[in-house]
């Protein structure tokens, strides 16, 4: 069974209802290691090492946030900036990412349909996301489709279970090593 590792990273959690139904869902098991980055690290000041043993640790690497002003909260781009660093997740002897799994799950106030070329915001999502499959694939990752949850300033209690459900079944499908 896979491991996976979820890096949560949302900067006011507390006021996202999307998130926490998404949180609630999250099969119980030992393969799966929870990492909350801004409960960890309220000062952003990130111990290079401990995520690194930790990544190190794990098959398959899970961001869960929000997409913040078309890329990702800070907190994710400083752990990103630092961890990654050359050497070790990439360049000369930077093979401790090699085969691992790169995953996003996305929330997004604003719907599919405003993540298209003819939409509100004129790109569609997997174009917003084109620096972090390179990022992935600089560090010889796998890089995934993202799971996404889109338009949450629209979902109802109805449709904030259906995505839970959905979520719950993404999760097992991993544990399975299931990753299409």
């Amino acid at each position: 069974m896979p491991k996976i590792l979820i890096l949560l990273v949302h900067p006011t959690l507390e006021k996202s209802k999307a998130n926490q139904m998404l949180l609630d869902s999250i099969p119980n098991s030992d393969a799966i290691t929870l990492h909350d980055l801004y409960e960890e690290y309220p000062n952003f000041s990130i111990n290079v090492k401990a995520e690194q043993n930790l990544v190190s640790n794990h098959d398959i690497i899970l961001f869960q946030h929000p997409l913040y002003w078309y890329s990702c909260p800070p907190l994710m781009k400083l752990w990103m900036d630092m961890v990654l660093e050359d050497g070790w997740a990439y360049g000369a002897d930077g093979n401790h990412l090699m085969g691992k799994k790169w995953i996003q799950v996305i929330t997004t106030g604003g719907s599919k349909d405003a993540y298209s070329k003819g939409g509100f915001h004129g790109y569609s999502t997997d174009e917003f996301l084109l620096p972090f499959r390179r990022t992935a694939e600089l560090c010889g990752m796998d890089y995934l489709a993202p799971f996404l949850v889109q338009g949450t300033f629209q979902l109802n209690e109805l449709d904030l279970q259906k995505e839970s459900n959905r979520y719950l079944k993404f999760m097992n499908n991993l544990l399975g090593g299931i990753y299409g």
